[in-house]
């Protein structure tokens, strides 16, 4: 029986759900959400946190300052809270309701700005406030995820290692491409140890990542406007791209097996079920992929339906029904 003094101690790592039912696909979903900040992003915010505070950069007095859309601003929130440290999130619209209600229980001073960068939409708004937030207070410590080894180094140490525990036989794991953290550290321990898996990044239409053409987003989490800088291509196999009309689509077939995720998780099931679509002949692979988190923070957008229809139009919530396993 598991007994914690603190919230961030305990984590969920060996849930899967088998998708051959749900949705007639042969994929196992690791459920990264059993946990109480909800989400994967809890090892990357522990892992930040420990490392700023043995490095000696967060001190009594410290303000702790990330830039987020939504998980990972909760998870430091809580962090934040059993710490006893001040924490200030800097969002965008896009990141629910939900999410800054959490933050905001949890003592959050949230911060969101309301217009995109002309150049790297929210994202580079986002970080523009946080380096004016330092630039004017000694006492911000910006832990910034998207260029801290140690949020790669979270997933190098613990989700890989999880994966191949319960898949030692692993022939390719989806990741979805947010920070590239998770991606990073997966592929970079995979490439250590089973260089023979193959890593497929899934990716959302209108994200630069890898490459392509900014066009707006809505479905905060996965994706990005600014090329995030721990990415290196080298270590991804493939590259899967995802509309975001799609990646709805696919959570609400999941809501309809019982199954409620957030809209990274349909957006990775959705890559992956593209690419199986193609690998039909390999049907006997065991492939993998990570459900960054659960779907209640998003039952005022991608689950309720005049969000849905006002976005993507009236036609994209046409009756589905999970599908039997096989087709």
């Amino acid at each position: 029986m598991p007994v914690i003094s603190a919230p961030q101690e305990f984590n969920q790592d060996d849930l899967y759900v088998d998708l051959g039912t749900a949705l007639g696909i042969p994929l196992f979903l690791k459920c990264e959400g059993f946990n109480f900040t909800g989400s994967i992003k809890q090892k990357a915010a522990v892992e930040m946190v420990e490392a700023a505070e043995r490095d000696g950069v967060l001190g009594p007095d410290s303000i702790l300052v990330e830039s987020s859309s939504g998980n990972l601003g909760i998870a430091l929130s809580v962090i934040a809270a059993n710490k006893g440290y001040r924490f200030v999130c800097v969002t965008d619209p896009r990141c629910t309701l939900a999410a800054r209600r959490v933050m905001s229980v949890l003592g959050t001073t949230v911060h969101t700005v309301p217009e995109p960068d002309r150049d790297g939409g929210f994202l580079a708004a986002r970080i523009n406030h946080v380096r004016a937030l330092c630039a004017d207070d000694a006492r911000y410590v910006w832990l910034n995820q998207y260029a801290n080894a140690a949020n790669w180094r979270a997933h190098h140490r613990h989700t890989a290692p999880a994966v191949d525990r319960a898949f030692p036989r692993l022939d390719v794991l989806f990741v979805g491409a947010g920070t590239t953290g998770t991606l990073m550290g997966c592929a970079r321990w995979y490439r250590e140890h089973r260089p023979h898996v193959r890593i497929v990044a899934v990716d959302s239409s209108g994200s630069v990542t890898f490459g392509r053409p900014s066009a707006p987003r809505m479905i905060p989490g996965l994706g990005s406007g600014v090329r995030p800088p721990l990415l290196d291509e080298e270590f991804v196999d493939e590259v899967i791209i995802v509309p975001e009309a799609e990646a709805v689509r696919t959570c609400h077939r999941l809501a309809a097996a019982g199954f409620v995720f957030g809209g990274s998780t349909g957006t990775v099931v959705s890559g992956a079920r593209q690419w199986l679509d193609t690998a039909a002949p390999r049907t006997r692979l065991t492939c993998v992929a990570i459900a960054p988190d659960l779907g209640e923070r998003y039952l005022d957008t991608i689950y309720r339906p005049q969000w849905v229809e006002s976005v993507y139009g009236n036609d994209i919530l046409d009756p589905l029904r999970p599908e039997p396993a096989g087709q």
